[in-house]
């Protein structure tokens, strides 16, 4: 029996997680549920799943979280703020933990748990993206596993072969190869692009997701964060990358070999597939998901368009550069997106604000996570400046 935490139990990954984990009361229980602000939701999700801990990341909330699990009638003690999340992921409420925190705000939590040798399913990009020499840091510290949940790093972590340590060695991996779904707006031009509106660019055609990262896969920006965590997670050179667009969503990611083979993942877009991979690894679970016919496929693949598309080849950039640009990029865009969410940045705008803040903030060295965020806030204030000022 393993004991999880679900960090973002509220939102689409934590939903899909805890729909995994009931179905096999048998392997795994609930230990602890986190959440942004929705004290109702993860109420609601701790009667259903009693878990020992629920945590609101917001500190002004502990009470009214208390006052519901208590009016449940619940034995869930409430605890709140990043140190709660800190405590509990490197802490002996779990053996696994599921870190699904939205953005920056995951970071912490994330570092501790691998710190502390925990089997930590990564479904937080950001953590890899913005600290990756932090986080290949505090696995090696804590020996713990790290299994990717996203779609397309899941779908590489089970094409690689089984030591991923020497890639271009004894593993005789030439690429890697992830498939992006295009979004929304694949195949439209920048004309096209610019009157677009927070409802159209949140209206993915394969996937259920958060605003956040609709407007990601809008844009390819959530393809960008994918290559630079394939980087930090696999190791390759950032020229041993690709992507390629697919618009069926039914092949999750390839590798490439250098005989000549390619190792695809091929299944329905439903995340709880990866979950299941990921929670029971190395072996197989039932996940819930409706069975794929080969049958019925019909696959297509191009090329993405960098040039309409502003935010992939920004991300490659940042990635070259290296340091703490990675960083940057994420910070910029998570505050460009918002804008754009709240009507105060046009669609294209968000990749002017990422490019914008690059430039003028050259990278630096990653040394620990307090300068890091240090620079993280640097970075959100340049955007909301550059968005205030609208001087692109």
């Amino acid at each position: 029996m393993k004991t999880v935490a679900v960090f973002g139990a509220t939102g689409s990954i934590g939903t899909s997680a805890l729909d995994v984990i009931a179905r096999h009361p048998d392997r795994f229980r609930v230990g602890v549920l986190s959440a942004n602000r929705n004290v109702d939701a993860l109420a609601e999700l701790c009667a259903r799943h009693d878990p020992e801990l629920a945590i609101i990341a917001d500190p002004s909330l502990e009470g009214a979280l208390g006052s519901a699990l208590k009016s449940r009638g619940l034995r869930t003690h409430a605890a709140a703020g990043e140190h709660a999340l800190e405590q509990a992921a490197g802490g002996g409420r779990c053996d696994i933990v599921l870190a699904s925190i939205v953005g920056a705000a995951g970071l912490r939590s994330t570092l501790a748990a691998a710190r502390a040798g925990k089997r930590l399913l990564l479904a937080n990009k950001e953590a890899a993206v913005m600290a990756g020499p932090l986080l290949r840091a505090a696995l090696a510290q804590g020996g713990g596993e790290l299994i990717p949940v996203d779609s397309e790093h899941n779908a590489l972590f089970q094409c690689l072969p089984a030591q991923h340590l020497d890639l271009h060695g004894r593993g005789g991996v030439r690429k890697l190869w992830l498939t992006a779904s295009g979004g929304p707006f694949r195949g439209r031009t920048r004309a096209q692009l610019e009157a677009v509106t927070p409802e159209q660019a949140c209206a993915h055609p394969n996937w259920r997701m958060g605003r956040k990262i609709s407007v990601d896969s809008a844009t390819l920006m959530n393809k960008g964060l994918e290559v630079i965590e394939a980087q930090v997670l696999f190791g390759v050179e950032a020229n041993a990358i690709e992507v390629v667009v697919h618009p069926q969503s039914m092949v999750h990611s390839l590798v490439e070999y250098v005989d000549g083979s390619f190792l695809a993942q091929l299944g329905q877009p439903d995340m709880r597939t990866a979950i299941a991979y990921a929670l029971a690894w190395p072996e197989r679970i039932e996940a819930g998901v409706t069975a794929l016919d080969p049958r019925s496929l019909s696959l297509q693949f191009e090329s993405p368009d960098v040039q309409t598309f502003r935010c992939l080849a920004l991300a490659y950039q940042a990635m070259h550069a290296g340091g703490d640009a990675p960083a940057v990029l994420n910070a910029a865009n998570e505050i460009a997106v918002a804008a754009f969410l709240d009507g105060h940045l046009p669609f294209l705008g968000i990749a002017q604000v990422i490019e914008a803040v690059l430039n003028e903030l050259p990278p630096q060295s990653v040394v620990d996570i307090e300068s890091l965020l240090a620079r993280d806030l640097t970075a959100r204030i340049a955007a909301r400046r550059m968005i205030c000022e609208r001087k692109l």
